[in-house]
Formats: structure tokens, C-alpha cells, sequence
């Protein structure tokens, strides 16, 4: 019998035709009265809907100020901070497209996306060495601290006007890129659309995890990642909760203590990561996740002996799931309530999947084969690409995963006339490189 993976009912996701998603984010809490709500925590600072408003708006109005204009893409190259919430936000408010980035590269692979994207301003947290001559796009740099003599600093555009008259962007514009890992090639870049984002909150984030504006966020995964990015920015924003966010390296030490002091709801991290956690042990009394009602895993295959050790340790149950760049967070999940230990899960509504062969026939129950993903989301592709790929031109885009179950790592293939979905492991290995860069 054929592996068919059935749709279940898909929830109502409606976005009107002029749509800002830095306005369904943050300033549709002000207008209905939840500006006074914590957005974000960070370290001592507890940051409101209002001010996010705000100081996002004063960004927007600095890059105008600078010359940037709509649908100009502006590079960030930032720590999850507060800072990055104000510029991804002001970027998109005035009709700019950010593009997250992450932070872990080297030089060339800066040079590389900042040339592919033709970012014309890059916000950094810190300077990469690279010639201005072999950025030709590039007219402004803003550094995330103190002014240099290559770019002004992050505090000169909070100094912009503190209103802003929002760019009127459509629901299919675009609203910011991500490069994917570059496993089979260059990175590409994986172009986001206005009403994208809320297609993954109501699937995922309300769909799976139920969230709400009484919960509060920490994730493992950084910002620059789609997985991170859904979920310490875009799912407890879109819902009025809060998040927590955390610049340094996610050790075991630095993460409980996180918990600890800032008593998050949901919980994001790896596998990799959750392995290191179940490692580390403290003298006395073991430390305290109750305020935990749930964790998620994704970026590889959770093992069923973590799952266990996890639950029986902390009493919280950890949800697997799949998820990519290209379709911007979780599509296969685990549900709470009904988890299977070791595998993937079910189909996220909202979603459809087939299992299929070369070419394209679907194969037998038991058979490894070509994962078809399709959903109203994913994303247009840029170049360059291989010649046996092609860029995606509607917004039911599907996508082609590799799977292999007797791989740690996923492989990808093209097929033309599709995008090629990427499982890989390059967030379970950056979040090891952060966990060792301490």
C-alpha cells in the first residue's frame, strides 16, 4: 500500500491583501491595549509591547533617514538581544527586507551573502574583515555598540522619530530572507513573505503548542535560525506573550540558570543540547524546570533514551519535530498528550506530505523514499542555484527532503521544478560551537 500521508484539517489562516508583519507583531498589541505587556526579558531588562513599538519605529525612521528604501535588504548581523527585535521589526516597517544572519560564519561566507542578497546596510555586531572594495552594494554599516570609523552606532538610530507612518506592504511582499545551510552548494536564500509568519503560528505555534499570551519563551536556537526565529520572536510576539532572550552561549550552566531566573513555559533547544543538560549535574538539590509546560526538539532525530532521561528527570515531556528554512519552522510534529518516542510525529495541519520515488511514484509502506512537502508558505528561492534546481514561482511550493533513517545527517537532492526542503545539521552544530565557544 502506498505511503500517503493524509491532510488533516487545515486551520483558517486569513491575512488581508494589505498586510505589515512588524505591525501584526508588534503594534496591533499597542492599538488593543496590551502596550504595557513585558515583550521581552533580557538579563535585567524587561522590555514592553509599547517600547518595542517604539524603539522599532525610531529604527525604521533612521534607515529611511540613511537613504535605505523599500524592499532593500538590510543585513543583521546581531546577538539575540533586544536590539535585533528593533531593527528586524524597523526594517520591515518601512518596507525593508532583513535578512537574520548567522553570526558563527567566517569572512567569506559575509562577503558571499551580503554580495548574493545586495544588502545596501548591514547592522553588526562586530566588524568581519572584509574590504569595502569587495562590497559593492554595501553604502552603510551600523555596529551594535560604539561608534568606528567604518559605521555609526546602533544608539544613533534609536535617536529617530519616535512615529513612524507605516509602509503600506502587501501580504506578498517580501519580509525577510534566510540563508539556508549550504549543504548542497552556496547557501541560498530563502525569501519570506508578509503573511508567512502567521501561517506558522496558527499551525505550529497555536496548532501544536497552544500558545498563548501566558506563556513565556526561551529558546536554545539562536535568532538567526528559522527555528529559533519562530520560537522566541515571532510566536510569543504574534500572541502578546513574552520572550526570553539570551546573547551567550547556551552551556548547560548558562541555560538552567536561564530557566531558573526567568521561569519560561515553553522551552526550544536540540537534541545535542538536551543530551548536554541531562550531563550536567549540580551538588544538593537538582535544578528546577517546573515552570516548564513543555519542550521541543528539532535539527535532528531525537533519541528515544534522551526523551526518557528527560522526562523521568524533569517531569516534562519533549516534543520532536522537522522543520526547515525553506518552510520557515515545524511541519512534522509530536503532539502533547500523544508522543511517540524516537519518532518524528504526525503531519502539522496546514500542511500535506507524500512519500514518493524518483520519479515520483509513491512507494509502498516500509520503503525510504523522496518526503514531499506542501503548504502555503514556503518560500521563493534566489540564486544562484544548481542548474537542476529552478526558483519556485507560486505560493503552494513544494518541497523534497531526502530522508534516510540510517543517516545521523539528512541528504538533499533536486528535483526540477521543485524546492528542495533542508534538514541538516548545521543548527545542532552551531548550537554545539556556541556550548563550546565559553
Amino acid at each position: 500500500m502506498a505511503t500517503t500521508i493524509e491532510r488533516p484539517p487545515a486551520p483558517v489562516v486569513s491575512v488581508p491583501d494589505r498586510f505589515n508583519i512588524a505591525d501584526y507583531l508588534v503594534d496591533r498589541h499597542v492599538r488593543e491595549g496590551r502596550g504595557g505587556r513585558t515583550a521581552i526579558l533580557y538579563g535585567e531588562e524587561s522590555v514592553t509591547y509599547g517600547q518595542v513599538a517604539e524603539r522599532s519605529n525610531r529604527v525604521a525612521n533612521a534607515l529611511r533617514s540613511l537613504g535605505i528604501r523599500r524592499e532593500e535588504r538590510v543585513l543583521l548581523l546581531l546577538l539575540d538581544t533586544p536590539a535585533f527585535a528593533y531593527s528586524f521589526f524597523g526594517a520591515q516597517k518601512m518596507g525593508a527586507v532583513p535578512i537574520p544572519t548567522n553570526t558563527l560564519l567566517k569572512s567569506q561566507d559575509y562577503r558571499y551573502m551580503l554580495n548574493d542578497s545586495r544588502a545596501t546596510v548591514a547592522l553588526l555586531a562586530q566588524l568581519a574583515a572584509i574590504p569595502r572594495q569587495e562590497l559593492p552594494y554595501l553604502r552603510r554599516l551600523v555596529i551594535d555598540g560604539a561608534a568606528t570609523a567604518d559605521g555609526i552606532g546602533f544608539e544613533q538610530l534609536l535617536e529617530g522619530t519616535p512615529t513612524l507612518e507605516l509602509e503600506p506592504t502587501s501580504k506578498d511582499d517580501a519580509a525577510f530572507w534566510l540563508y539556508s545551510s549550504g549543504t548542497t552548494g552556496f547557501p541560498k536564500g530563502a525569501v519570506h513573505l508578509h503573511h508567512d509568519i502567521v501561517h506558522t503560528v496558527v499551525c505550529y505555534g497555536q496548532g501544536i503548542l497552544a500558545i498563548t499570551e501566558a506563556d513565556r519563551t526561551f529558546s536554545v536556537a539562536k535568532l538567526f535560525f528559522a527555528y529559533g526565529l519562530g520560537n522566541a520572536l515571532t510566536f510569543p510576539m504574534a500572541v502578546g506573550a513574552t520572550t526570553i532572550l539570551w546573547p551567550g552561549p547556551p552551556t548547560p550552566a548558562n541555560v538552567y540558570a536561564q530557566i531558573e531566573r526567568h521561569k519560561p513555559t515553553l522551552f526550544y533547544s536540540v537534541p545535542t543540547n538536551y543530551g548536554q543538560l541531562l550531563a550536567h549535574k549540580r551538588e544538593g538539590a537538582d535544578f528546577d524546570l517546573s515552570s516548564l509546560r513543555q519542550a521541543v526538539s528539532a535539527g535532528e532525530a531525537l533519541p528515544k533514551a534522551i526523551f526518557e532521561r528527560f522526562k523521568d528527570r524533569f517531569g516534562v515531556e519533549i516534543l520532536d519535530g522537522i522543520g526547515s528554512t525553506e518552510i520557515l519552522h515545524i511541519f512534522i510534529s509530536n503532539r502533547p498528550g500523544r508522543i511517540r518516542p524516537g519518532a518524528a510525529g504526525e503531519l502539522v495541519p496546514g500542511y500535506e506530505a507524500r512519500i514518493v520515488d524518483e520519479a515520483g511514484a509513491e512507494v509502498p509502506d516500509g520503503t525510504v523514499g523522496n518526503l514531499l512537502i506542501k503548504n502555503q508558505q514556503a518560500a521563493h528561492v534566489v540564486p544562484p542555484v544548481p542548474l537542476d534546481w529552478c526558483v519556485a514561482q507560486t505560493q503552494a511550493t513544494i518541497g523534497v527532503l531526502i530522508m534516510n533513517a540510517l543517516e545521523a545527517a539528512l541528504a538533499v537532492r533536486a528535483i526540477p521544478g521543485k524546492v528542495a526542503v533542508v534538514v541538516s545539521r548545521t543548527l545542532v552544530d552551531t548550537v554545539s560551537r556556541l556550548s563550546e565557544a565559553q
